[in-house]
């Protein structure tokens, strides 16, 4: 795959885990709707590492350090939603976390973080 491949790749992904976000949060699987909101930020971050810099992504889930990575100027509110965004990919992934983080995800919560992760996937979009 050449580069502009390797962009559509990404950034298609990114697309659907965003759908499946949306599916998961129609259901009331509320933790899981955020990690997916969590993956398609990641995966349109790829896409712009791959546009910027390279075709080989990180292998990271880390998102402030793929958007660093990728050579984004991120500002600090944005900053601050990928730290937060961040910690849905942790605390939906491991048992320890789990339990606590879907005690957390109402619907009123869920809904809100989509909402703010909707805002970044939009930002992160305008820039690729």
């Amino acid at each position: 795959m050449d580069r502009k491949d390797i962009i559509q790749f990404w950034t298609s992904e990114a697309e659907e885990a965003k759908e499946v976000a949306r599916h998961l949060f129609e259901k009331k699987d509320f933790s899981y709707a955020l990690f997916f909101g969590h993956l398609a930020i990641e995966k349109l971050l790829k896409a712009l590492y791959a546009k910027n810099i390279d075709e080989t992504v990180p292998r990271t889930h880390n998102l402030p350090r793929l958007a660093s990575a990728a050579g984004l100027n991120v500002p600090e509110d944005r900053q601050y939603d990928l730290i937060r965004i961040t910690a849905f990919n942790l605390e939906a992934r491991y048992p320890d976390y789990k339990r606590e983080f879907r005690k957390k995800c109402t619907g009123q919560f869920t809904k809100a973080e989509l909402e703010k992760i909707e805002e970044v996937f939009k930002w992160l979009k305008s820039t690729l």
